[in-house]
């Protein structure tokens, strides 16, 4: 009898453990919010004339059209979070994020990824590309390698990770390597969302490559949804002066 007393113990103690285990897994809340841009920020890509990309077959370069200027802007801001809590669980990589070369362009040009995952640059052109970065987040060179080739790097802290090509100077892309799996590209309307974020205090991050680093700190409560918003860039700035504090 007092054998079956102590498994009966042991056996409701590990049910209330899981239950605790269980509720902590589903017991976050979103972090919703709006990027707001009023203004173009990105200049025109200027690209050299077509003769210095004939190497073998002719490429067409894909025209550097924008139908909406300002859609353009806020699907270019990466909003993130710093500070996850220990107890959140460990990233796993899953299958590599996808940086195109097409039509003499990486497509996207903006990736986001969670510390610790690969991407892949696989070529498309009947042309070879290179893929280098020197960047301090992760410098690598990647070779010149033709159509139907790919390469893949892994990236394994976090920062901003720009993106080149040594043979076609035009083709630029930005790889935002985020702390934590809290981390998405804004829509084109401004919207974004974070979703089952551990409760806790964290600086939540938005960042756009010409309209720079912004970060609040907010506080996340279990079942109670987040919000924080952004004006990029800060609206007292006047043209001609960008905010980059928080380098990167």
């Amino acid at each position: 009898m007092p054998i079956t007393v102590l498994m009966s113990r042991s056996f409701l103690g590990a049910i209330l453990t899981g239950l605790v285990a269980f509720t902590g897994l589903i017991s976050g809340a979103d972090v919703r919010g709006t990027i707001t841009i009023e203004r173009k920020l990105t200049p025109r890509n200027v690209t050299p004339a077509a003769g210095l990309y004939q190497r073998g077959s002719v490429v067409a370069l894909e025209p550097d059209t924008r139908e909406n200027a300002l859609d353009y802007e806020r699907s270019h801001v990466v909003v993130y979070l710093e500070g996850a809590p220990g107890n959140a669980a460990p990233v796993t990589a899953g299958p590599p994020a996808i940086m195109e070369q097409q039509k003499r362009r990486f497509s996207p040009d903006l990736v986001v990824i969670p510390a610790g995952s690969p991407v892949s640059f696989p070529n498309f052109d009947p042309i070879f590309h290179n893929v280098f970065s020197l960047s301090k987040a992760k410098s690598f060179d990647l070779g010149n390698y033709p159509k139907g080739q790919t390469r893949m790097v892994t990236f394994p802290k976090s920062g901003i990770v720009a993106v080149y090509c040594h043979l076609h100077p035009n083709m630029t892309g930005t790889i935002v390597v985020t702390p934590s799996q809290w981390g998405v590209r804004v829509d084109a309307a401004g919207q974004y969302s974070l979703a089952n974020v551990p409760p806790g205090k964290y600086t939540i991050v938005a960042w756009h490559k010409t309209g720079g680093t912004f970060r609040k700190t907010i506080e996340v409560t279990a079942g109670k949804d987040a919000e924080a918003n952004f004006f990029v860039p800060l609206p007292e700035l006047i043209a001609g002066e960008v905010d980059h504090h928080a380098g990167h």
